[in-house]
């Protein structure tokens, strides 16, 4: 209960100031000149004005708010290091059941966790979020729970938006000691096959520790290690990495462990880098001129990443029919130089109907096939050649090539159709048109009968005779295309086909394009989400293992989304190194910076947070002595002060804020009571003025 006094004039201001004003001249002249009755004169005056100004006694109903107070509880990753999670959540546990303890006083807990976008720990955005709806006068104060390594402490205690004492209980011990790895220069791109630089420090912290100590650096590239060498610390080292394959390169740095140190995850650094191929060399040698011989050219001539090399074989050496050597061909085909010197440069040579005629000697198909066993790739676009004695298959390539011909040729129209295997292959899974049966897309009239003796069949021609067939040979590949019929597809007959995506992927299959691998593991990250992809021609596969980068293991199912794709999404919040498994396929990413700050320096520190609680009258300490006893302070309220701090106790603000909940006016000069007031004092003027 408030009592006042308030005034509510019948009169404007301006007319009250005038009339005080000549109530002010008349008394003083009327006592100068000292007229009879001129003090009950000037009371009378006066008594008239306080009527018009309308004075009130005012009584307030109040009810008295609660403080509130902030509790944040500091839940980042470098809170799991060195038993300072045990240590947070029996200290949370003990200051909230002190605080509501207190009477006149409201408990938030707050949690700040790592957003996963590798800005560290944001303790003071959670803060500010968790009280947005409380008014400045009724904050009593904030208590965080942290290891002292937060990432968005203000400059100055005018920026918190209250004026309250803000407490800093520190985790960890004196005496922490950690060594971490700092990334200088990390390329993003390189070509395959070539190397990069990366350059990095590794760094010692703590007591006792300093620069040019050895340390043993292993390097692993995608899981498996390809060095190992020394450097010391706190000098900068450059390492040359080789970019093995197209796609992401994981490269994973790590330095021996420092003896007691707080953790080794920051002992080890990620890199990705993006392979990039050089232009793919491709070599056509096309035979037996057909309609679709430009097919597979105009194919190939529109990729831009593509170096093609073309030849087209008229006549053997030893025909001569007196046909001018202008109208065949340009130049003399270099059999030796394509088959013996320089094979190896290509990465792919494609067959397109061709037939022996005695240009290539039996021991350039042996360089073929050893080329394909030592990683190279041949695709075989066959038609009636490859049926009749000249065949292919009649040569030492016989020996990769997984379909064996009968020399039967199957004239007759018919739709190429997916296997079962097609449906689910990355080469043909989702082929346009190929959802209906028949597929969308024109016949063809004629197809090579074959027998399988290895490989896989991906579509069927006639009498479900296969027509692409896909192997393996050693470390290289080989593709059977049993048709000479693409090219209706390419010239649009009956609506035509998906020539495009098809002869494309095959060629970047053969060529040994990762996203086009059967049996692939596949990561990537969407917003805060892994995006886990599990490619397989099995009929299932089994549950996906996810370790965090603090050792954290999640298990779940993924779902089958097309035939032979599985996908699955895991919400994260840490940054650094995951690891992916499901059965012996493993894929590794790193989320965030190179450098996260969560892991640029771990070791506990109270004097971080020292600042912003002095400034406000709080104390920044540690909960731990070096004995290793928790010690929490206690926990009283105190009256605004300039400090809210002491040995072995924290102070909480206790606010005046409190709600209005009524007004009680009683007016004094209006009604029986001011009315007597104002005709007394007239009457005792008149009485005196009478004397």
């Amino acid at each position: 209960m408030v009592w006042s006094l308030s005034f509510d004039p019948l009169l404007p201001l301006w007319a009250l100031a005038a009339g005080a004003v000549v109530t002010v001249l008349l008394t003083g002249l009327s006592g100068f000149l000292k007229l009879r009755g001129w003090l009950l004169r000037s009371l009378t005056m006066a008594l008239l004005l306080l009527a018009l100004a309308n004075p009130a006694i005012e009584r307030e109903e109040r009810e008295p708010l609660s403080s509130v107070v902030a509790l944040v509880v500091d839940k980042s990753q470098s809170q799991r290091l060195g038993g300072r999670e045990t240590t947070t959540e029996e200290t949370a546990a003990e200051v909230r059941r002190r605080v509501e303890a207190l009477e006149g006083f409201d408990l938030r807990v707050l949690e700040a966790r790592n957003s996963g976008s590798g800005d560290g720990t944001q303790v003071f955005q959670t803060l500010s979020s968790g009280l947005a709806d409380v008014p400045p006068e009724r904050v009593g104060g904030a208590i965080i729970i942290t290891d002292g390594q937060i990432h968005d402490i203000p400059e100055s205690a005018g920026s918190l938006g209250f004026d309250a004492p803000v407490h800093g209980l520190i985790t960890g011990e004196v005496g922490e000691l950690d060594r971490r790895i700092v990334l200088e220069k990390t390329p993003r791109f390189g070509l395959v096959g070539s190397e990069e630089t990366v350059s990095l420090t590794v760094v010692d912290q703590g007591r006792g520790t300093g620069p040019g100590d050895q340390v043993r650096l292993s390097v692993k590239r995608d899981g498996d290690i390809v060095t190992e060498r020394m450097a010391r610390t706190g000098e900068k080292i450059d390492i040359p990495v080789e970019i093995a394959h197209g796609g992401d390169n994981i490269f994973e740095f790590e330095a021996a462990p420092l003896s007691g140190e707080l953790t080794t995850l920051n002992n080890r650094a990620v890199v990705t880098i993006d392979g990039i191929r050089e232009n793919l060399r491709v070599l056509l040698v096309s035979g037996s001129p057909h309609a679709g011989e430009r097919t597979w050219r105009n194919l190939l001539k529109s990729d831009a990443s593509v170096d093609l090399v073309h030849f087209t074989i008229l006549r053997p050496p030893e025909k001569q029919d007196g046909t001018p050597i202008n109208q065949l061909s340009l130049i003399a085909f270099p059999t030796r130089e394509l088959f013996s010197v320089k094979i190896d440069e290509f990465d792919l040579i494609i067959f397109d109907r061709y037939v022996r005629r005695n240009v290539l000697p039996m021991l350039y198909f042996d360089n073929i096939a050893r080329y394909v066993r030592n990683g190279g790739a041949v695709l075989l676009a066959g038609g009636p050649d490859y049926a009749e004695g000249g065949s292919l298959y009649r040569t030492p390539l016989a020996s990769i090539l997984p379909a064996r011909p009968t020399g039967t040729i199957l004239e007759q129209p018919f739709h190429a159709t997916l296997a079962h295997l097609g449906e689910r292959h990355p080469v043909t899974r989702g082929l346009p048109g190929s959802e209906q049966d028949p597929p969308a897309w024109s016949r063809w009239f004629r197809a090579v009968d074959t027998e399988l003796d290895a490989g896989q069949e991906l579509m069927s021609g006639p009498s479900d005779t296969p027509l692409l067939v896909l192997n393996r040979e050693g470390e290289g590949r080989v593709a059977m295309l049993l048709s000479d019929h693409v090219w209706l597809w390419a010239r649009g007959f009956e609506g035509g086909g998906p020539h495009v995506p098809l002869l494309r992927r095959l060629a970047h299959w053969l060529m040994q394009e990762p996203d086009l691998e059967e049996e692939a593991l596949n990561v990537s990250l969407r917003g805060s989400e892994l995006v886990i992809e599990r490619q397989s021609l099995g009929e299932s596969v089994g549950d996906v293992t996810v370790v965090s980068p603090t050792g954290d293991r999640t298990e779940f199912a993924l779902s089958e989304q097309d035939p032979g794709l599985w996908r699955g999404g895991l919400p994260i919040s840490e940054t650094g190194l995951f690891s992916i498994s499901e059965g012996e396929m493993s894929a590794l990413i790193h989320v965030g910076p190179p450098n996260p700050r969560e892991y640029t320096d771990v070791l506990s520190t109270p004097e971080a947070l020292a600042p912003v609680s002095e400034a406000t009258g709080g104390t920044s300490e540690r909960l731990r002595d070096v004995g290793g006893a928790l010690n929490i302070p206690r926990i009283v309220p105190v009256r605004p002060s300039a400090s809210y701090a002491g040995n072995g106790w924290v102070g909480l603000k206790a606010t005046e804020a409190s709600v209005l909940n009524g007004i009680d006016r009683y007016p004094l000069m209006i009604g029986l009571f001011g009315l007597v007031l104002l005709l007394g004092a007239l009457s005792l003027t008149w009485y005196r003025e009478g004397r």
